[in-house]
């Protein structure tokens, strides 16, 4: 049976200690999709959205939550990141009223321990963005899935298939 990392001798939750992991570049990517209705994306298409440029904001939002996950994740090392990159691609189609911005997002350092929570962090953060800039022309968006794609470095690497 496997011991239980994350739990000190009274049973209770511990942040892991890193500090003899050896440093490596660790990579990982992310995505989620936001799904929603023709106004919205005509708003975002053309630029008309009354908050301002919803992919612009969203990307800084991302971003910033990547760099930030150690604060809102409880058991995330804080990361000295050394990129994070987050693309928007449309999936569109008009005969079936099907209206959906799939985001990827990149992040990347070196050292002792993994970047997925950071990119996944990240894809929810700018999914959440484009859903809070976008309410107001509808509250009927979904967002997600949300899924690690890939993830390298350290120990293993992972691959969605």
């Amino acid at each position: 049976m496997s011991k239980l990392t994350h739990f000190n001798a009274q049973g209770r939750a511990k942040m892991v200690d890193v500090s003899d992991k050896k440093d490596s570049v660790r990579t990982a990517r992310a995505t989620t999709s936001v799904l929603l209705n023709k106004a919205i994306y005509q708003q975002i298409k053309e630029g008309t959205n009354k908050k301002g440029d919803v992919f612009a904001v969203a990307q800084v939002a991302g971003i910033m939550a990547a760099k930030n996950t150690s604060q809102i994740i409880p058991m995330c090392h804080p990361l000295a990141l050394s990129g994070v990159d987050i693309e928007f691609e449309w999936n569109v189609d008009e005969e079936k009223n099907h209206f959906e911005v799939l985001l990827t997002v990149a992040v990347k350092t070196k050292g002792p321990t993994g970047v997925e929570m950071e990119a996944l962090t990240a894809a929810s953060a700018a999914a959440l963005t484009i859903y809070d800039m976008c309410k107001a022309s509808g509250k009927e968006m979904v967002i997600g899935p949300t899924m690690l794609l890939e993830k390298t470095g350290g120990k293993s690497d992972y691959a969605r298939d």
